[in-house]
């Protein structure tokens, strides 16, 4: 990003990346299943339950996002860990190369999106 976009650009672009990826990990869910077939799955829904509480504790403001979206990032990649030894230990039939992949991207997005909110100025 350029020094000539508005700070509330920069907050509505990281807004924009966060509920995207919320919602393209929801369609994830919802219509493909990251560890195999089952309720399996919601474990990673735990990622968007912490970041939306650490951002209702910061007021939404863009230090306190970047920290939410991190913390779900984190946390996403715990759910992936928790599904791999699933995955591992045979209790599940998925691919393990998937899991990883799937959860990588994830946290990955998560982790993009609290480096915009980072980098947008403080009001």
């Amino acid at each position: 990003m350029t020094t000539s976009t508005s700070p509330k650009t920069r907050y509505l672009l990281a807004l924009g990346v966060s509920v995207g990826t919320v919602l393209f990990l929801l369609l994830g869910i919802g219509a493909l299943g990251i560890v195999g077939d089952g309720d399996r799955d919601a474990v990673y829904l735990a990622a968007p339950a912490v970041g939306l509480l650490v951002a209702l504790v910061t007021r939404f403001r863009a230090p306190g996002m970047a920290l939410a979206l991190a913390a779900a990032a984190l946390v996403t990649v715990l759910a992936g860990g928790w599904s791999v030894g699933l995955v591992a230990t045979d209790q599940v039939s998925a691919s393990l190369v998937d899991v990883v992949m799937l959860t990588g991207m994830y946290a990955a997005l998560f982790a993009f999106a609290a480096w915009l909110f980072r980098r947008t100025p403080a009001a």
